[in-house]
């Protein structure tokens, strides 16, 4: 389903200040990202400090580089701990990147399987592509009821940079209470997983932070549900 909206730019309206942890555990652009935040009125702070990043009103978990190599790195800032603790509360996380491939099962790079959180089911692999990485500006196919990407135009376009992503979903919900997870799609020779709301947990492919306006107004969506 088609994004929906009208809007032909995206709004950088500010909302009302929330504390988000950018959490940095040496693979991320951090400072990319805290300049976003700060853009749309976050109150942003980039620590690994465990406190903090459990008392935030949000915590956002960058990567960047190898899916194996940002695994390690997480696990020795205990990142792994603090997201599970956070989710376990319904207290809001957002990956970005190789900080959403993360939260799932599996990734495979150079045919070397690493364990992921495990927060979703699915296997990270090589893109299928003539042109690989990935870099670049891509439209994407949200659900009509996404919250992540209300209020932008039509064919907004998002920045990504990667090799690698989940070219099929197969978490399914069996309970008529619980809402299914939201998934949105792009394509880059084969349609992959771009971007996932799912309760507490939010998650994108794509880079909002390099996104401008389209970005802007994607953040701006987060932190208005902190």
């Amino acid at each position: 389903m088609e994004l929906t909206s009208s809007t032909n730019k995206a709004s950088t309206k500010k909302v009302s200040t929330k504390k988000v942890v950018v959490f940095d555990y040496g693979f991320g652009n951090v400072r990319s990202a805290e300049r976003a935040l700060a853009r749309v009125g976050a109150d942003v702070e980039i620590t690994r400090d465990f406190d903090k990043a459990m008392n935030a009103d949000g915590l956002l978990v960058p990567g960047v580089g190898a899916f194996a190599a940002c695994m390690q790195g997480l696990r020795a800032a205990r990142g792994d701990w603090v997201i599970d603790r956070r989710l376990s509360g319904g207290r809001p996380v957002m990956g970005i990147c190789v900080g959403m491939q993360i939260l799932f099962a599996r990734g495979i790079e150079h045919g070397v399987e690493a364990e992921g959180l495990d927060e979703w089911p699915g296997t990270v692999a090589p893109l299928e592509a003539e042109v690989v990485p990935h870099m670049g500006w891509n439209t994407v196919d949200a659900p009509a009821d996404s919250q992540l990407f209300a209020g932008l135009a039509q064919g907004a376009r998002f920045y990504f940079v990667h090799s690698y992503a989940v070219h099929d979903w197969t978490q399914e919900s069996h309970n008529p209470l619980i809402a299914p997870p939201k998934v949105t799609w792009a394509t880059h020779g084969k349609p992959f997983v771009a971007a996932v709301e799912n309760g507490a947990l939010w998650a994108t492919q794509f880079h909002p932070e390099k996104s401008g306006d389209a970005g802007a107004q994607l953040l701006t969506n987060w932190i208005g549900t902190l």
